[in-house]
């Protein structure tokens, strides 16, 4: 690859100082429009595109905000496909509507939407694990970071936030220096299994997901708090403590076997809501006939599902465009509250046993 021209470059060629090449670009007010266009037009010769970090160098901010991703995407996404089956899959529209938009994808859509409202470019980064540094590099070229934090350690987060504002997303109040969004996860857990009690008279519902994730087990502290009101037996733990992956499910799976499934399950989320359909059907086990299922995220696959799936429904871009506002203010010294939960509502398909 060549090497980047630069603003010197563009200097040389037009025959002016680095100073009115700054100023083309940056307060083109100040330059004579005969001289601007001769430094338009070798910027243009050279290829040359100025730098966003240089420019805030002045202000010491970019203006650019960031988003970054622990371990956010489903195990079936990271291969490596040949690429023709990859297209003609895609063309096919083969189960896209699974893999996207998934939760993440809907917050980002907002995040982007309020950060072009307010004329903020937006730089996206991904990491593989919990001690990917790729946070850090992101984190040193914008004004502020919103992370979906997945596996990442709650001191890798911290420590990321004292260079820059930094918001979690799905993460609870903490007594921490950083940013939190969230939402009722516990109250909506529990109005849907009143929901699933008092209106299709279900007794020994199950909670499937791994509370290892903080708002995973809000909603599993809901599911318990539910069943206690309603005078049922609470576990102690999920009924299946389970990850998307071919291995998962194998305490419904025995179940299946056994042919002892709960009739109602509620999933932690709704991909993992889809999957228990999908295993569930293949084994004919009719949903809601023989068990009820529930979701939580509101994704658009569980709107076009058969059964229609009932789940609770997060104000995703809602979330992302607050935290660009939470980022912005945050920069230029605006307080904010730690934390943000921002409510939900019950969506209600047939997967429940609802007309």
């Amino acid at each position: 690859m060549a090497q980047r021209a630069t603003v010197y470059d563009v200097a040389e060629r037009a025959g002016v100082s680095i100073a009115t090449v700054s100023h083309t670009f940056r307060q083109p007010e100040k330059v004579r429009p005969e001289t601007r266009e001769l430094v338009l037009q070798a910027a243009r010769a050279l290829g040359y595109v100025p730098s966003g970090s240089a420019r805030g160098l002045a202000k010491g901010r970019s203006q650019a905000l960031g988003l970054y991703a622990f371990d956010m995407f489903l195990p079936s996404d990271l291969g490596a496909p040949d690429l023709d089956a990859m297209v003609a899959r895609e063309l096919d529209g083969l189960g896209d509507v699974r893999r996207f938009p998934l939760y993440v994808d809907e917050i980002q859509r907002g995040f982007e939407l309020e950060a072009q409202r307010l004329g903020r470019p937006v730089m996206l980064g991904s990491g593989a694990s919990r001690d990917s540094l790729g946070s850090f590099d992101l984190a040193g070229s914008v004004d502020g970071l919103a992370i979906f934090p997945g596996g990442a350690a709650r001191d890798l987060l911290e420590h990321v936030g004292r260079g820059v504002p930094v918001v979690i997303f799905s993460s609870p109040p903490m007594h921490d220096p950083l940013h939190h969004i969230t939402v009722a996860n516990e109250s909506a857990v529990r109005e849907l299994v009143d929901h699933l009690v008092e209106r299709h008279g279900r007794r020994s519902p199950a909670f499937l997901g791994e509370p290892a994730a903080p708002d995973i087990a809000a909603r599993f502290a809901g599911f318990q708090a539910a069943l206690a009101a309603h005078g049922l037996p609470v576990p102690e733990e999920p009924f299946d403590t389970t990850a998307l992956a071919q291995d998962s499910l194998r305490s419904l799976r025995a179940a299946i076997t056994a042919g002892d499934v709960p009739d109602a399950l509620v999933c932690a989320t709704d991909q993992l809501a889809l999957t228990v359909m999908d295993l569930l059907a293949r084994h004919g086990v009719r949903v809601p006939d023989d068990v009820a299922v529930t979701g939580f995220d509101g994704i658009v696959a569980g709107r076009l599902s058969n059964p229609t799936l009932t789940t609770v429904r997060q104000p995703f871009a809602s979330m992302g465009r607050l935290a660009v506002r939470i980022l912005t203010d945050t920069a230029s010294g605006v307080s904010h509250p730690r934390s943000y939960v921002l409510p939900t509502r019950m969506v209600l398909g047939r997967s429940c046993g609802c007309p």
